[in-house]
């Protein structure tokens, strides 16, 4: 029986790289709350296993709401009727009856097929580890687990997306779009795209690239408010709160209240840090070493106490974003308070 999956660590790329070799394993269980791995490897499998003459005999699509172990089961029993493999892909597996009679499914993971490719796309929900299918499964082919990004990861994995596929991105334009477009993964990747269409490889991505493709302003966004208030540059900070006034759809208080409470408690972090180089604060703090001298200068404006009292101030306004206590304020008059306290 296949056994790759101990021989090595399986990720993503490692997984497709396998398959393009046409290592093909009898089962690929993909699991866990960020889709964007789960779709792209069995997305892949879908487009490439089989040549597009043989898909319509050797290809099968299920979906779990609509099928049974019983139906998935004698589907993977069959030999392919035109080459070497057929492929059964259960897309939404998260909705199979699992505690129903998995037992199926189980006794053929035992001794699969290996004429078959069968994909288990359980999508937002980690596999429960404990049962025995997915031991079985780790012993008969693949599980990978595609867990949610950290908010702090998503800049670099940005900016490692964008290497990947040829492209360089300015560490600014990566935290803005990690800060506007958060931790869909599915969503950003559709954004480089985007901009991968429209930015030469030659030239490194830039903030005005982010403003001109993507729509998220280079200058009047929540990290630029940040760098703002790190200055105590006031005039600039209301003329950024300003424009969210004005375009409140485009930029929602949670988002924002969200970002800058993720700033000033790397401030607070940092305060802490024994190792103040660069390399340290870039590796504590998980920020791109661009950033490092700002950290410092921010942190030489907020002093420990008051950086203490930013936080309190942020989680004051977020419960009044939700209407505690300021159920008639509008957005937009809750940041311009709340800057004035940060900075005053």
């Amino acid at each position: 029986m296949f056994n790759l999956a101990a021989e090595r660590k399986m990720d993503a790329n490692k997984i497709i790289a396998d398959i393009k070799n046409r290592k093909l394993l009898p089962v690929y269980l993909l699991h866990g709350e960020e889709p964007y791995y789960i779709d792209l490897i069995s997305d892949y499998i879908e487009e490439h296993v089989l040549e597009e003459a043989h898909k319509g005999f050797d290809q099968t699509i299920l979906y779990g709401k609509d099928t049974d172990f019983v139906t998935l089961v004698n589907a993977a029993k069959r030999y392919p009727m035109l080459g070497e493999y057929q492929v059964i892909i259960v897309k939404e597996a998260q909705n199979l009856k699992w505690k129903g009679d998995d037992d199926l499914l189980l006794a053929y993971l035992e001794n699969p097929m290996r004429s078959t490719v069968l994909v288990l796309a359980h999508k937002h929900a980690k596999f429960d580890k404990r049962k025995k299918i997915y031991k079985i499964a780790e012993k008969a082919g693949v599980v990978l687990e595609s867990a949610k990004l950290y908010d702090d990861k998503i800049a670099p994995w940005i900016n490692s997306f964008a290497k990947e596929r040829g492209w360089e991105i300015h560490p600014q334009a990566a935290a803005m779009m990690a800060e506007y477009l958060g931790n869909d993964l599915s969503k950003v990747v559709n954004e480089l795209e985007k901009l991968m269409l429209n930015v030469p490889k030659d030239r490194q991505i830039s903030a005005q690239d982010i403003e001109r493709n993507i729509g998220i302003s280079k200058d009047f966004n929540v990290f630029e408010l940040n760098t703002a208030l790190a200055k105590r540059e006031a005039t600039k900070a209301f003329q950024i709160v300003s424009y969210f006034a004005a375009n409140p759809r485009s930029n929602p208080i949670q988002v924002i209240l969200g970002a800058m409470a993720g700033y000033f408690t790397k401030i607070l972090k940092y305060h802490y840090l024994p190792d103040k180089s660069p390399q340290a604060v870039a590796r504590e703090l998980g920020v791109h070493p661009f950033f490092t001298r700002e950290y410092d200068l921010a942190a030489r404006s907020y002093n420990r106490r008051k950086t203490f009292d930013i936080i309190a101030y942020l989680r004051e306004y977020d419960l009044k974003s939700k209407g505690l206590n300021a159920a008639n304020i509008e957005q937009g008059d809750l940041l311009k308070e709340l800057v004035y306290k940060i900075l005053y």
